[in-house]
């Protein structure tokens, strides 16, 4: 079949399937923007609920302002028993409330979407924002992103369930929440909107892309009337020259950003076995890894809390080397350890931290560039080496920063890490977990074989006559009945298989006849259900068949499609 020929019939079904998604996607796009306020408002709350519980703990005072609870000296029974403390209420809310809040919010998110029919409780949307406040605000070194994305997709589901929409559309608003309260939470919309492609929608679809970005683009703008519009870890970038050595060296940094990662994944998930076998009730666990996060504050009290001053230290280049050290060594641990223990809390605010330390640990060796250049590469290659999301971690560091002139080396650097966790581990630290509920899941995008070959290309040309339908039958295409009353499904040969699949498995057959177009529309061929194999084949033997085109002997790639 000619490329003209395939290009027509494919604009002819996409058109067709334009007109056909558009009413509902205009819909669905009206409720997105309702959630993607309700979002930033929630985003707002949860960072005010974490300030009121850190000022009450560490400091004894009523405020909702966001601070470090380690940016003053606190007695030592103090950050050693907070932790505890803050571990054993979340374990009494999990146990007792939704043991839905335990964990860092984006593989409950993911759950919901793959297993619940993107249904979260309203008590979720309660419970996890109070138990990460209590959880961060009592010292526990984690960000307040995951649970603003199971707070936000909370309420876009509750909104879908009480709308009559189907799965795919709760989904949608489910991720429109999510990424609204991303977007709100850092003032990163695209970076957002990348982290629901990447992470949480499965498909790249006009019906779920654009009510997404519609939530996110309000969320970002009421943003801007709570909190700002200024960048979160404003970034000088004036003057930045990126020589081709830097370029090279900005591989390095991305192995060594991705090493850390691959080792921090692995901690995670050793803790996580560690207190499976512990001969007690899993409530209990947060409280443990509260001791370990205690310990660990009175080692280097700066690594407790989300640690948005020290983010900012490090990506200025105004960290000391002690800080530099204490963070790359204590947060990485406390973090992993506690957050193997259930407890409640997010993971992007931490894998921030890790990464620009261990990026100011380079830019101590490194050749300058600008101020926190390498921490900027430290925290891309970490995000893209922990989260397996190159692209959004590039685009966090660019919106979190305002550095827009340092893509190339942040691309370099977060593919790098990127690369390395892909070799080293089977999954990344959200879908490892998604895997050990004994469920699947892929976030490699490809195009389906099916929607790249026509019914008359694989069709058998020989029908069966003793199959007789009448002219209407015909014309009308779709499921029919012959004259015995058996159920027929009819296809045109300019259909995709694709279609022809999900014909088969609407009307539970495994064959049809192939119908002509025209007014003197005839049968033509049949299709059966061992002629979608075909496309299968043709996509296993571009994968695994390698030849030599230009030099050598030429030996001819088998036909997948022969029939």
């Amino acid at each position: 079949m000619s490329g003209t020929r395939k290009g027509t019939a494919g604009h002819r079904g996409a058109h067709l399937g334009d007109f056909t998604v558009q009413p509902r996607m205009l819909v669905i796009c009206g409720w997105a923007l309702l959630v993607g306020g309700a979002g930033a408002v929630a985003a707002l709350a949860l960072l005010r609920l974490i300030g009121l519980v850190t000022n009450a703990v560490f400091y004894q005072r009523w405020s909702t302002s966001l601070v470090a609870p380690g940016l003053e000296h606190r007695p030592w029974w103090l950050v050693l028993g907070a932790p505890v403390l803050g571990g054993l209420v979340i374990g009494v809310m999990a146990r007792y409330g939704s043991e839905k809040i335990r964990g860092h919010g984006m593989p409950e998110a993911i759950e919901a979407i793959l297993t619940g029919g993107s249904r979260v409780a309203p008590r979720v949307a309660v419970l996890k924002p109070v138990s990460a406040a209590i959880s961060i605000g009592t010292g526990g070194p984690f960000g307040a992103e995951g649970p603003i994305i199971m707070t936000g997709g909370a309420i876009g589901s509750i909104l879908a369930q009480a709308l009559r929409l189907s799965a795919d559309e709760r989904k949608t608003l489910l991720v429109s929440g999510a990424a609204a309260g991303m977007a709100a939470t850092f003032n990163s919309p695209l970076a957002a909107v990348l982290l629901a492609v990447e992470l949480l929608l499965f498909e790249w679809r006009p019906r779920s892309f654009v009510p997404v970005v519609a939530a996110v683009g309000v969320s970002t703008v009421v943003r801007g009337f709570l909190l700002g519009t200024a960048p979160i870890f404003p970034v000088s970038a004036a003057g930045l020259h990126v020589a081709p050595t830097v370029d090279v060296l900005c591989v390095l940094a991305g192995l060594l950003g991705g090493a850390l990662a691959v080792a921090a994944t692995w901690l995670v998930y050793r803790a996580e076995d560690g207190f499976a076998r512990l001969p007690f009730h899993w409530m209990w666990w947060p409280a443990i890894g509260g001791l370990v996060i205690g310990l660990g504050g009175l080692v280097e009290p700066r690594a407790l809390g989300v640690g948005y001053d020290v983010i900012q230290q490090l990506l200025t280049g105004r960290a000391t080397v002690s800080l530099i050290v204490g963070i790359l060594v204590v947060k990485t641990l406390i973090w992993s350890l506690s957050l193997g223990s259930g407890t409640s809390g997010g993971v992007l605010a931490p894998v921030f931290m890790i990464g620009g330390a261990v990026g100011a640990a380079e830019g101590l060796v490194f050749p300058h560039v600008i101020p926190g250049f390498w921490a900027m590469m430290g925290l891309a290659a970490v995000v893209g080496g922990v989260m397996r999301s190159p692209l959004t971690g590039v685009v966090f560091t660019l919106e979190l920063t305002h550095a827009w002139g340092a893509v190339l080396p942040l691309l370099i650097s977060s593919t790098a890490a990127y690369a390395l966790s892909a070799l080293l581990l089977k999954r990344s630290v959200l879908t490892e977990k998604i895997a050990r509920r004994g469920l699947h899941l892929t976030r490699e995008y490809s195009t389906d074989p099916l929607e790249t070959f026509f019914v008359e290309e694989v069709m058998d040309r020989h029908p069966d006559h003793q199959t007789r339908l009448t002219a209407a039958d015909l014309l009308g295409g779709g499921a029919v009945t012959d004259d015995r009353g058996a159920a027929v499904v009819t296809l045109r040969p300019d259909d995709t298989l694709r279609r022809a699949a999900y014909l088969f498995a609407e009307h539970d057959v495994t064959q049809a006849p192939v119908v002509s177009h025209g007014p003197d529309a005839h049968v033509v061929g049949t299709l059966n259900l061992h002629h979608l194999l075909h496309a299968r084949r043709h996509d296993l033997t571009e994968e695994h068949h390698r030849q030599r085109l230009l030099l050598g002997n030429r030996r001819r790639a088998p036909d997948a499609v022969a029939t």
